[in-house]
């Protein structure tokens, strides 16, 4: 049974990321269309609010349920809980503010409330992928990782990020 649940919990784990994935990037085509002109602003922001809508609770909510549920029964079924399975529900919790994060963002567009800009949405798109490389390393190295080497990794891996953003903000105004 626990290997079926692992199974189960793992697809909504996917589906559930590949909500946080996308949805940002909507949030960023519909904050940048708000720039556009008549009729071209609301017709693409009246298909924009439908793609945000269906995704986020036809897709990303039901996952982050479902993956939490399922995560909970998996937990239960193994019995104990090991040291390096504290510091990844840890990174979950962080996950889960993060989701509960985009649901601001989520509601204030479909409010016509961009409090933030694509560029700023762009840096915030890649919190996720963070989370993603934390939680997988933690998951699949569990405890022959080092802390240092992984807070390391982790800092590395922004700074990249950030330096891909920054880069494709200055080829984008070329």
């Amino acid at each position: 049974m626990y290997l079926y649940l692992k199974a189960i919990h793992i697809i909504f784990i996917v589906t559930w990321f590949s909500g946080m994935f996308y949805i940002p990037r909507l949030f960023i085509y519909n904050t940048e269309a708000q720039e556009k002109e008549e009729p071209e602003k609301s017709i693409l922001q009246k298909q924009f609010n439908i793609m945000i809508r269906r995704l986020w609770l036809g897709i990303t909510w039901p996952s982050a349920i479902l993956t939490v549920i399922f995560g909970a029964w998996m937990g239960y079924e193994y019995g104990s809980v090991p040291e390096w399975l504290w510091i990844k529900l840890g990174f979950v919790a962080g996950l889960y503010a993060y989701h509960f994060s985009l649901q601001k963002i989520y509601a204030e567009q479909l409010k016509g409330i961009f409090r933030f800009s694509s560029q700023q949405l762009r840096i915030w798109n890649e919190v996720a992928t963070i989370f993603l490389v934390a939680i997988v390393l933690l998951v699949s190295v569990k405890q022959s990782i080092s802390i240092v080497w992984g807070i390391f990794g982790l800092v590395l891996l922004i700074i990249v990020l950030l330096s891909a953003i920054k880069i494709y903000k200055i080829l984008r105004k070329k």
